[in-house]
């Protein structure tokens, strides 16, 4: 096979049977992390892929544990508030960050325990959950693709920002080796099929 080719598409029915049949490694659930660059259209996979493991399959988003444009202590926070009470067989729960007022929420989110746990974002396939993860999944997309996705959805004001960002998550990408490490690789630009994605090498 020609590694600089896409691989055949793939199925979200088929990657949900998977998951589930693989042994959980977080209490009795299975942890998907669904890592890569910012607008490659990982919140889209994670929501489509949740939807095919059966309602209720609960989906946390990074977005919702950096303390604005950082990725300082969001691992932590996961790690502390979900994962391990769920390793434990316990209900998680984080407080999410509110960005328009630039602070967390007082409020609690619940995570509670199942077959299957997706989250999505920067960072989640950090080296730290290893122990914990079942499956790792990076997506891409060619980084002109997702910047306008980006300001498309966040307005024009936010453009440094988000070319900011870009520099942070590539270091922290580096740092991490996360696509090497990922056992699946999405091409998050790819017309795939309704039902399902496009795999790259």
């Amino acid at each position: 096979m020609d590694p600089g080719r896409p691989l055949t598409g793939q199925t979200y029915a088929a990657m949900a049977d998977r998951t589930l049949s693989l042994a959980p490694r977080l209490g009795g659930t299975r942890l998907v992390v669904v890592d890569g660059p910012a607008g490659s259209g990982k919140t889209t996979f994670a929501a489509r892929l949740a939807a095919a493991l059966g309602r209720g399959t609960p989906v946390v988003h990074m977005d919702d544990l950096y303390a604005g444009w950082t990725l300082t202590g969001a691992v932590s926070r996961l790690a502390a508030g979900v994962l391990r009470p769920l390793a434990e067989g316990r209900a998680g729960a984080y407080h999410r960050y509110d960005w328009a007022a630039g602070r967390f929420c007082a409020d609690l989110v619940p995570v509670p325990p199942g077959p299957a746990l997706l989250v999505e974002g920067c960072g989640s396939a950090s080296r730290r959950l290893d122990p914990w993860t079942a499956t790792r999944v990076w997506v891409e997309a060619p980084e002109p693709v997702r910047l306008a996705r980006g300001l498309a959805r966040d307005g024009e004001g936010m453009a440094e920002e988000w070319r900011r960002w870009l520099v942070t998550e590539a270091a922290a990408f580096a740092t991490e080796d996360t696509r090497r490490r990922a056992d699946l690789r999405v091409d998050g630009a790819a017309d795939g099929p309704p039902d399902g994605f496009v795999l790259r090498s």
